[in-house]
């Protein structure tokens, strides 16, 4: 292969991405009846048993859309919320329910720390991209005349995810959204392996970011 055919397929390989399907539901309890001015919003991660979390990569990428695409929402990170809220945010002692708030307030600690964060609705997130079946082959080696790889994978993504809205000042549920995405990625390579990768977390995250800003937008 020429130097410069070299240089072209390198410069496709960013753009070529494999087909993903992708479906939302949202169910809203309550619509926010007034704005939020300065109060905040934080999105957590589900995460109530050693050998499974919600992504916090997937938590960032939600909080970023929602940020990117209106400023005037005041996104707390997941890190700085549950840092300044120890031990009262981890696995064994994350609330369940909006009920369990009343009693965390009780202690006078935790609900200084929230009236300094100003926090009105709290956003619990739950579900995780998982790897699916897989098929192909892929061999490759080096001989005298150069290296390379021949074959063809392919391989799928599953994406599930579930949105819960809590208003704190109702220590209510307010609305849930949930959803899904699939998509298949692909493997070919004649000398060079070119992944074709579809982005379902991605898009499981656009998602779910478009409807809570839907959501959150209205306050104001």
């Amino acid at each position: 292969m020429k130097p410069g055919r070299w240089l072209v397929v390198g410069m496709l390989v960013p753009w070529l991405t494999g087909c993903v399907n992708a479906t939302v539901d949202q169910m809203v309890f309550n619509s926010p009846t007034e704005s939020m001015g300065d109060a905040s919003v934080v999105i957590l991660g589900r995460r109530h048993a050693s050998d499974y979390e919600t992504e916090p990569d997937f938590i960032r990428c939600v909080g970023s859309h929602i940020g990117a695409r209106d400023d005037s929402i005041r996104i707390i990170g997941e890190l700085e919320f549950l840092n300044a809220l120890y031990p009262w945010f981890e696995p064994r002692t994350a609330p369940l329910r909006p009920a369990d708030l009343e009693k965390l307030l009780e202690h006078r600690d935790v609900a200084q720390k929230f009236a300094s964060l100003q926090t009105r609705y709290m956003i619990w997130i739950d579900g995780s991209t998982v790897r699916g079946e897989s098929a192909g082959s892929m061999t490759c080696g080096i001989g005298p005349g150069g290296g390379g790889c021949f074959g063809f994978g392919t391989w799928s993504d599953d994406a599930s995810y579930e949105a819960t809205i809590w208003d704190f000042t109702r220590r209510a549920e307010v609305g849930r959204i949930s959803a899904t995405a699939s998509g298949q990625s692909y493997m070919p390579a004649v000398v060079l392996p070119i992944p074709i990768i579809a982005p379902v977390q991605g898009t499981a995250c656009d998602s779910v970011g478009d409807q809570l800003l839907q959501f959150l937008s209205s306050d104001n």
